[in-house]
């Protein structure tokens, strides 16, 4: 019987260990003190008739209360529904109602939204403010403290704990159901892809309603310490590095990006640095090369998917194998007892050969179980022998490493050949004067679709008739010999 709470239980990590240290609110909580709260908000939720397989839905900014109502939501066997504080009352209701949460936590910033819906929302009996006391809802505060000795519920891998709820291309988002199984062997997977140790200072900037949030609870299961930044802003991004040796750099394109751009001497400042994440997005290979010639810190470019939890059944760089990158190019391979696979794009049941493109196909400990109260569409994409289907368009060269070309949506075909626009994009932004690009199609009479591309200037450039040439050709894919999708 397992629950995946129980990682704070470990005896071998010293009770006054910093675990979260919130610097905006210069509070840190050892293991000791997170274990403690997360008991007493547990506790307080059981007290309130918050029973085992419950949902409790989560409205906040990304914070300490965050982190500690999901570990007291896993603690006692309920489910928890983490939303992002920009959600609107529409989408609010949404996740509560589809949900079927029987309470909700938020503090000020929330407080009005739920207000204004919560006579809509036929289960939600309880509404738990973090901000102090306010009528009508239930003070965290007021929560009185847990027995020391206070266990988790017992649980099998199987027993759903989270809905995560993902944005669809169409309809309204759908709920990922995952479990204390899936999220165990993701942390795991984390743990052991990234070689996290006790002594390791994890910088966390992702979103704490985002599965992303699974870095950090990587390294609090590895037993190191956790530094959580609400919001990424460049300056103090490098100054808590700096300060506190962050040894994990938490990433994604547009901060490795920033970090390029910053003034000589950002090395300095990230001289503890082991690693740095990369994920939520294609990281370009120029902006990879750059990086890695003026930083020499490898990069841990990793896939996954709210349906995975990130690499628990995904893929990754590992620090210690830079070939893995395949010249800036690949997102790994698959890492714990995760598997990957490409299918063809109309018949998931046709896998195709290595260096053949297609469609990207997931399996492993870590895939959800499917989508809440959505047969439907759970049966389109999660299949019957376990397989995943991400969306997500690829191919796996001859010794199993994963190149992401583009999603399975934004494909353009003209004059019968398909174009991914990220293979596009990877040799504009190569232009010195461009900062950004991005390239979509849109219709055309003889051709069905030509690609357009949308392009940002770096300041003080001006882009006229090319002298420049690129460093690497286009190449459409239907002509290319690894695809034939």
């Amino acid at each position: 019987m397992s629950n995946v709470t129980t990682l704070l239980d470990s005896k071998s990590v010293p009770e006054a260990k910093a675990a979260l240290i919130c610097p905006s609110r210069n509070e840190t909580y050892s293991y000791g003190k997170l274990r403690s709260e997360m008991n007493r908000i547990g506790l307080g939720l059981v007290n309130l008739g918050v029973r085992k397989g419950d949902r409790v839905c989560i409205y906040l900014d990304s914070s300490l209360e965050y982190l500690i109502s999901y570990f007291a939501i896993w603690r006692i066997g309920a489910v928890a529904v983490p939303t992002n504080i920009v959600y609107r009352g529409e989408e609010l209701l949404h996740a509560i109602n589809n949900a079927g949460a029987v309470a909700v936590i938020t503090d000020r910033q929330g407080i009005g939204v739920v207000s204004g819906i919560r006579a809509e929302c036929s289960t939600l009996e309880h509404v738990i403010y973090t901000s102090g006391s306010c009528p009508g809802v239930v003070a965290w505060s007021s929560f009185p403290p847990a027995p020391s000795g206070m266990r988790a519920v017992a649980s099998v891998p199987e027993d759903l704990c989270h809905i995560q709820y993902t944005a669809g291309t169409t309809g309204k988002p759908k709920g990922a159901m995952l479990s204390h199984g899936n999220w165990m062997m993701a942390l795991d997977a984390e743990r052991e892809a990234l070689r996290m140790r006790p002594e390791d200072v994890y910088l966390g900037i992702y979103p704490m309603g985002h599965v992303g949030l699974s870095w950090g609870l990587a390294m609090l299961r590895s037993g190191g310490t956790y530094v959580m930044m609400e919001r990424f802003e460049l300056d103090h991004y490098l100054a808590l590095a700096d300060q506190y040796r962050a040894t994990v750099l938490a990433g994604m394109p547009p901060v490795i990006h920033s970090l390029n751009t910053a003034p000589p001497g950002t090395e300095d400042r990230l001289k503890h640095a082991r690693v740095i994440i990369s994920g939520g997005g294609q990281l370009l290979p120029a902006v990879w090369e750059a990086w890695d010639k003026r930083y020499h810190i490898p990069v841990a470019n990793s896939y996954g998917l709210s349906e995975t939890i990130v690499i628990g059944s995904g893929t990754t760089t590992l620090p210690e194998y830079p070939q893995l990158s395949k010249n800036y190019q690949s997102v790994g391979v698959a890492v714990g007892y995760a598997e990957v696979k490409i299918v063809d794009t109309a018949d998931p049941e046709k896998e195709m050969a290595f260096t053949q493109t297609g469609e990207i196909a997931l399996r492993g400990p870590s895939v959800a179980q499917g989508y809440w109260r959505m047969p439907e569409a759970t049966a389109e994409v999660f299949r019957h022998d376990g397989w995943f289907l991400t969306g997500d368009i690829g191919y796996m060269d001859e010794s199993g490493v994963l190149i992401i070309t583009d999603r399975k949506k934004d494909m353009i075909i003209m004059s019968g050949w398909k174009i991914y626009p990220t293979e596009v994009e990877n040799v504009i932004v190569c232009h010195p004067a461009v900062a950004d690009v991005a390239v979509f199609g849109i219709p055309d009479e003889r051709k069905g679709e030509i690609p357009i591309a949308a392009i940002v200037l770096r300041p003080g450039t001006l882009l006229t008739e090319p002298s420049w040439k690129p460093t690497a050709a286009i190449t459409w894919p239907g002509t290319r010999s690894r695809g034939n999708s």
